[in-house]
């Protein structure tokens, strides 16, 4: 190339925008030798002075997290720390239960089995009521006897109506003056438990409401004193409700632990006949138009 080639050349770039310019690239070396036929080449582009690599690396990280990533990332957590719970405190009732003697362990699953069962009958006894209201002529007729029979249900269990029926006798002899109210109240709870639907405790009803309190060498039951030996009347079945007494670590095991003496009897024919006054609520109201 002669001087005044290289100075048109000069002075075009200089007039020429300097992104064009830019875009041009540097002005090959005269001198520079070329390449060599077959030599490998370097075709990669470069964007801000970054290689192929580096801008991978760079997308990569650090990590960009959307708001549904992150969601999900907090309910994957708060299951597996729920499983992680639940796996636990399975494992602390299996440690509960390898301890226990065989025939404890028997004498559970038949209460469960039990239970399982009056479930079911109870469940078999709602669809045949079902049944009746949607089979029944009068549909009317059929209501109220419904009615009627529920209103004596309720009546036993709110304790304005006598009931008999099969169930226990629980007679609790105490000659320390150990047994206290509490271990009492822990009784009822468990017959009720077990399906007890009437209970009379030394000649006073047991209903939902009832308290039992400690009144000095006796145990008061809603405000009436009673004393030893203390028995309990229950309408029930008695293949649940005896061995709902006698599981490891029940009733009679906390009051014999006391010295005191449990005696449990089965009867076809329990009689219930303790009442109480039915009491309008100060309050409540039903809601039935």
């Amino acid at each position: 190339m002669s001087d005044h080639d290289e100075q048109s050349a000069n002075r075009l770039r200089k007039e020429l925008p300097d992104e064009v310019a830019s875009s041009a690239g540097p002005d090959p070396d005269p001198d520079a030798e070329p390449p060599a036929a077959g030599a490998p080449q370097d075709t990669r582009p470069e964007r801000n002075g970054l290689t192929g690599r580096q801008r991978l690396l760079k997308g990569l990280w650090p990590p960009r997290l959307t708001r549904a990533q992150l969601i999900v990332a907090l309910l994957l957590f708060g299951l597996g720390f729920g499983l992680a719970v639940q796996v636990a405190s399975n494992s602390d009732n299996d440690s509960a239960l390898r301890g226990a003697r065989q025939e404890d362990l028997v004498r559970i699953l038949d209460e469960l089995d039990d239970r399982t069962q009056r479930l079911e009958d109870e469940k078999q006894g709602l669809e045949s009521q079902r049944d009746e209201l949607e089979n029944s002529s009068d549909q009317a007729e059929e209501a109220r006897k419904q009615t009627l029979e529920k209103e004596r249900q309720l009546g036993v269990l709110a304790g304005t109506v006598a009931a008999q029926g099969p169930g226990i006798t629980v007679t609790i002899e105490d000659t320390k003056g150990t047994v206290e109210a509490d271990m009492l109240l822990d009784a009822i709870q468990e017959l009720r438990a077990a399906g007890a639907e009437a209970i009379q405790v030394n000649g006073v009803r047991v209903v939902a409401g009832t308290y039992l309190a400690d009144s000095g060498n006796s145990v008061g039951v809603d405000g009436n004193k009673i004393n030893a030996p203390y028995r309990f009347q229950v309408i029930g079945k008695p293949q649940d409700l005896e061995p709902a007494l006698n599981i490891p670590g029940g009733v009679v095991q906390t009051l014999e632990k006391e010295q005191a003496t449990v005696t449990v009897e089965r009867s076809s024919k329990i009689v219930v006949d303790a009442l109480r006054a039915a009491e309008r609520p100060d309050y409540a109201r039903s809601s039935s138009q």
